[in-house]
This record gives structure tokens, sequence and C-alpha cells, in this order.
């Protein structure tokens, strides 16, 4: 399993979106930038990834799984980009903000602290299980 992290506006997309398509989920579309795409790809049903609000509240809020691989991206005829369907799976009990992953020196490698823009990217296994201690999920 691999697990990944997918940023979204909430004004644009939020975590209550998300868990109001239940288990069929929702494509993760939208994305155009070349690694963000490339990630998806990499992408296999089951998944784990967090959900993490963008802009001003910048924090992790919930737990996504992937439930469809990389297929056509369904708001363009632009075959270049692709999307995977992604469904909630929890929210977590504490979210987890950019500045606390920032502080943390475990997590100074991670994606989202080098790379903030990146729409998609991955988690590794080892930051993973620090997030989800700090956002007092069970995994």
């Amino acid at each position: 399993m691999a697990y990944w992290l997918f940023k979204s506006e909430p004004n644009a997309w939020s975590w209550d979106d998300q868990v109001a398509k239940g288990g069929v989920g929702e494509e993760w579309n939208g994305v155009r930038n070349y690694q963000a795409r490339n990630n998806m790809r990499l992408m296999e049903i089951g998944d784990l990834g967090f959900f993490y609000h963008s802009l001003k509240e910048k924090a992790v809020v919930g737990i996504v799984e992937v439930c469809a691989l990389a297929h056509p991206d369904s708001t363009t005829d632009d075959p270049r980009w692709e999307c995977v369907d992604i469904r909630a799976v929890r929210p977590v009990v504490k979210p987890v903000t950019l500045a606390t992953c920032k502080a943390d020196p475990r997590l100074e490698n991670m994606a989202l602290v080098k790379n903030t823009r990146l729409s998609v990217q991955p988690v590794t296994e080892a930051e993973w299980t620090i997030i989800c201690e700090m956002a007092g999920v069970p995994f």
C-alpha cells in the first residue's frame, strides 16, 4: 500500500463535500500539473491518503481511500489529464496543520513541507504514521 496527500481549497471542494459523496467517492479532477498527474497514475485501489484543506486552514482534516484507478479526467477533452476517484474513510480527531508539520524535524523531508504547492503528493509510511499519531487516528 502507498500513501498520498490530496490538497483542496475548501471553498471549491471540502472534506464535507467528500464525505457527502459516500462510498462511491468522487473524481479528483481538475489537476493540471504533470507531477501530480503522474502521482495519480501510480496509485492503486485501496491506497490511503490525507485530505488536506489548503488556503487559510492549511491542515490535514481527513483520511481518504483510492477507489478507482487513473482514468481520463471528465472535466477536459485533453487526453493528457487523468485522475483517480477517492472516497472518505474517516475524519481526523485533531487537524494537523502545515505549521505543525514544519515544526516537527521528523517531517523535514516531507513533500508537504518541501513543496507546498503540489496538489497530489506521495507520503512515506513513516510520515503517515507520524501524522496519524498527531491527528489522533489509529492506523
